[in-house]
């Protein structure tokens, strides 16, 4: 069970790890060792997520996500199979995380009409400080 918020964990059988190779630093070794590591996530018959839960994770997965709802992340950042994975690991539980936090619902208020009243006279005052700034010119010269 990998744990991603206080009461939403992700079990062990519904993430599968494959190591790929990968390019990148690793000298010989790069052409031989599989050390990338692709996660694979089937958002939409996992039982662990809700509905709005998996509706919003599909939403933030992007490009990440598959026709068939399967979330497809590569990590190949480290040299190691283990540090990939945990890499691969990290970046669901926390992609999780974002669509497990529901915004809050934002109520829309209109300006009262005394902030309406300060706002207009504060560019007033604003004005005029501007216009004595600037050069006058006589009808003189």
């Amino acid at each position: 069970m990998t744990p991603v918020t206080d009461t939403l964990s992700i079990g062990d059988g519904e993430v599968s790890i494959t190591y790929i190779r990968a390019g990148g630093p690793g000298g010989q070794n790069v052409n031989k060792v599989s050390t990338a590591a692709q996660l694979r996530f089937d958002v939409r018959n996992s039982p662990s997520l809700n509905g709005r839960v998996k509706e919003r994770l599909e939403r933030i997965a992007g490009a990440r996500l598959t026709k068939d709802g399967v979330i497809v992340i590569t990590a190949n950042r480290f040299r190691t199979q283990e540090a990939n994975r945990r890499d691969a690991v990290d970046r669901l539980v926390e992609m999780i995380a974002a669509a497990a936090h529901q915004p809050r619902f934002r109520v829309p208020t209109r300006p009262s009409r005394a902030e309406k009243r300060r706002r207009l006279e504060s560019k007033v005052k604003r004005g005029a400080t501007k216009r004595l700034r600037s050069r006058t010119l006589r009808g003189d010269d």
